[in-house]
C-alpha cells in the first residue's frame, strides 16, 4: 500500500495531502523515536505535539528497533491522527485541534 492510499483511506483528499506536504517540508521533527522504542511516554509526546502544533513530523531512530512500515500504522493509530507522508523513517502526522485559534489552525484546503 503506497503511502497516498494510506492517508486517503483516513480521510485525506490528494488537494489536502499535497497542502500538508508543502507545509511540513520545511520542519523538523519534534518527536524521536530512540533505542526505548515506542514507548507509551514517546506516544505522549506525540499526542501533546500534535495538539499544539497539528502537523508534526516523528523521526524513527535507526536503533529503535521498529520497522517504519508497522510505525506507520501503529503511531497514527494510537495518536489519532492521519499519516501524510512516510519519508525515509520520517513520519509526517496531522491531527486538527478544533480547540485553538482559527489564525493559529493549521488551515487544510476543501476536498
Amino acid at each position: 500500500m503506497s503511502d497516498k492510499s494510506v492517508a486517503q483511506a483516513e480521510g485525506l483528499s490528494k488537494k489536502q495531502i499535497k497542502h500538508l506536504k508543502g507545509l511540513a517540508h520545511p520542519l523538523s521533527p519534534v518527536v524521536q523515536v530512540g533505542k526505548e522504542g515506542l514507548t507509551e511516554a514517546v506516544m505522549d509526546t506525540i499526542r501533546t505535539e500534535l495538539i499544539h502544533h497539528e502537523l508534526i513530523k516523528v523521526k524513527i531512530g535507526n536503533n529503535s528497533g521498529i520497522d517504519k512500515k508497522e510505525a506507520s500504522e501503529t503511531i497514527p493509530q494510537q495518536s489519532e491522527s492521519e499519516l501524510v507522508q512516510l519519508i525515509g523513517k520520517t513520519l509526517i502526522l496531522f491531527k486538527a485541534n478544533k480547540k485553538k485559534q482559527k489564525d493559529k489552525r493549521v488551515y487544510l484546503p476543501k476536498g
